[in-house]
């Protein structure tokens, strides 16, 4: 076990410091640039790991302790990003002080999603939980249904986010580059979250019962726990951190159809690659497809002359991880 800890820690440390010497050498020594060159690739690459984390997060809790692939965590990051965008566009709400406006148009934008989580688990999936392929089958097709209603609602245009607020417009010079305010804000939304849902988890009585739920639920049951409400709430919480996600993204990238599934490949990479199931393997497998995208996306652009690269990155970090450890940096065998 300890072998196998010490082993996987060397992969990690092995890409990280990889993927940072990649980058510093192309962007420092090969192209003549600076550190603050450096820098905005490395703050581009956190800022993309805690969006891919708000959105492969909820795949993995859902996953990890109720066996279930939610693959319609993309319409709900999709939903976030367009209430959130909505609300804080409102003509309704122009009185109100932008950054309250913006805070009020992410609690609704979570609200919102953690919502729909209650009714697509208690209404639509509960009685497949025996099925599993029905399983994906139908957060597919939610999927699907939920982007059409945007589509009805919204449209097929694509919104973006045109309101200021404080946040948004700060920014700060390190190493003669400028830096967005916003972007480190995400990033550190995204490692609070890291550490706010693994203490839910590890030091909670309810992440206790979780896990004992998942582990025997007929004697958890026994003890007078509702089961079936704990895992409610745990596919909720997947649900409303996708929408999160959404929600946040939406200032920097906007609200669009496709904002949602262009994640849920990535997000489903990163769950993969950390392991199914694991929770902290999704946190650091976050963080390196998301250095490893932006650290592609510089160097195709400044030496290739091209970004196609950077779509397929997610994918071709996540065949090179399954080559050394098939069960993903910190999975099981299954």
């Amino acid at each position: 076990m300890a072998e196998n800890v010490r082993n996987t820690a060397l992969v990690v440390a092995g890409l990280v410091f990889g993927l940072l010497g990649f980058s510093f050498v192309t962007t420092v020594i090969l192209s003549d640039g600076d550190l603050g060159s450096f820098g905005i690739t490395v703050m581009s690459g956190l800022f993309q790991g805690m969006i891919l984390f708000l959105v492969a997060s909820g795949l993995s809790i859902v996953f990890g302790l109720m066996d279930v692939l939610n693959l319609a965590q993309g319409a709900f990051f999709t939903i976030g990003a367009y209430v959130a965008w909505t609300l804080h566009h409102a003509d309704e709400l122009e009185a109100i002080p932008p950054d309250l406006r913006f805070v009020i148009a992410v609690s609704t934008a979570i609200l919102v999603g953690a919502l729909m989580g209650i009714f697509l688990e208690r209404v639509l999936l509960r009685p497949l939980y025996e099925r599993p392929i029905f399983q994906i089958v139908l957060t597919f097709g939610v999927g699907i249904i939920i982007g059409e209603i945007a589509k009805f609602i919204w449209g097929t245009t694509a919104y973006a986010w045109v309101e200021p607020f404080t946040l948004a417009e700060g920014s700060f010079r390190l190493f003669d580059q400028q830096f967005s305010v916003y972007r480190v804000f995400v990033i550190v939304v995204g490692f609070l979250l890291i550490l706010a849902i693994a203490l839910l988890l590890q030091r909670t009585r309810i992440g206790i019962i979780i896990r004992a739920g998942v582990e025997d639920s007929e004697m958890v049951e026994a003890l007078g726990v509702n089961v079936r409400l704990v895992f409610t709430a745990v596919f909720t919480l997947g649900c409303a951190v996708a929408a999160l996600g959404g929600a946040v993204a939406a200032p920097f990238l906007g609200a669009s159809l496709g904002i949602g599934q262009q994640f849920l490949l990535g997000a489903i990479a990163v769950v993969v690659l950390g392991g199914l199931g694991s929770y902290e393997g999704t946190a650091i497998g976050s963080i390196l497809v998301g250095l490893a995208i932006a650290v592609v996306a510089q160097f195709s652009l400044e030496f290739l002359n091209q970004t196609v690269w950077q779509s397929i990155t997610p994918m071709l970090l996540l065949v090179f991880v399954l080559l050394l450890k098939p069960s993903g940096l910190f999975g099981k065998e299954r």
